[in-house]
């Protein structure tokens, strides 16, 4: 794979957001200077072999503003993101670190809720939180709270996960409704008036992914959760650089009314807003039925749905089917229309 040049001569907030910006400051500058051969394959989660066991490691920093909204917090938000990067690539989390950079000034209630959330969301995983961190910044250093989550877990011997698996015919799958999360956080920040009833989707993957595992063993070729950058980003970093492409039936991804609405209104695709509670899935052709009756056997996953294929046509490209039968390139996310929203 080409390096990617990184010639910006400042960062600003696209950077962040998991698209263009992301790539060049990922691929052009940090993964030259640190590259290994566990780095290099730029997933969400680095494979280690430990005297002949699999371990995969993760780490993630969360900064979503407002801290609290519909269906979660950052404290919950990020036991899930670590968990959900680690049940991606097919690992069962043997444990998590919780590094906290505390703003002075910041309520001890609202640290204390964090803390709780995230032992809450912890427990219910069955997960420990082994070690930590905490810093403590003069006021303005920070905006009153970020965390960071490291995770380890076991790989599943089950598990046979790599975008080097994935070939031409196989289906792609989608854990439920996208968008719910980004949205439900730009409603929160009352940036847009729009009435909805809508609630974020964080929430941990564990369960889901370990049913499909379970059912389909090898025959599930890849994964990986959909979070800054939307589907439309990870589906574009499974093509990158490979002979194939996908195709992705538009009618078939599962979007709520209120996420549709909020988007038409803002110029957004939903296939690039952030998810922290869905993932998508490339399944054999042969077992896509099965995957789809474990997903939706598995609470949490009633709403899965087949979106699309891997084709053997327009390589490194995702393009998109809509209702009408009319075709459109999906490319990696521009800009970043909403910042902090993990």
């Amino acid at each position: 794979m080409a390096q990617v040049a990184f010639n910006d001569k400042q960062i600003s907030m696209q950077h962040g957001a998991g698209g263009q910006a992301t790539r060049r400051l990922v691929e052009g500058l940090f993964a030259p200077a640190f590259a290994n051969d566990a780095l290099n394959q730029l997933s969400d989660a680095a494979t280690l072999d430990i005297n002949g066991n699999k371990l995969a490691f993760s780490t993630d920093t969360f900064v979503v503003t407002p801290r609290v909204f519909p269906g979660g917090c950052i404290g919950a938000l990020a036991v899930h993101g670590t968990v959900n990067d680690l049940a991606v690539s097919g690992a069962v989390p043997l444990g998590l670190s919780a590094g906290f950079v505390l703003e002075a000034g910041l309520s001890t209630d609202e640290l204390r809720n964090h803390v709780e959330a995230m032992a809450n969301a912890a427990r219910a995983i069955d997960v420990p939180v082994v070690t930590g961190d905490t810093k403590v910044v003069e006021h303005g250093g920070v905006d009153g709270l970020i965390i960071n989550t490291t995770g380890v877990g076991l790989i599943r011997a089950d598990a046979q996960l790599a975008p080097e698996r994935v070939r031409a015919g196989d289906r792609i799958l989608l854990s439920g409704p996208i968008g719910d999360h980004g949205i439900t956080i730009l409603l929160a920040r009352g940036e847009v008036d729009l009435d909805a009833d809508l609630e974020s989707d964080s929430r941990s993957l564990l369960p889901l992914t370990s049913s499909l595992l379970e059912r389909l063993g090898g025959d599930v070729r890849w994964m990986r959760d959909a979070t800054r950058g939307g589907v439309a980003t990870v589906l574009n970093e499974l093509t990158q650089g490979r002979s194939l492409g996908v195709l992705i039936e538009e009618a078939q991804v599962p979007v709520r009314d209120a996420v549709r609405g909020a988007c038409e209104l803002l110029g957004l695709d939903p296939l690039h807003v952030a998810n922290e509670g869905q993932f998508v899935a490339v399944v054999s052709a042969e077992c896509c039925d099965a995957a789809l009756d474990a997903l939706r056997q598995t609470p949490g996953g009633e709403e899965a749905r087949f979106i699309g294929s891997i084709v053997d046509d327009h390589y490194g490209r995702v393009v998109g089917r809509t209702s009408f039968g009319a075709k459109r390139i999906i490319d990696v996310l521009v800009g970043d229309p909403l910042p902090r929203i993990c």
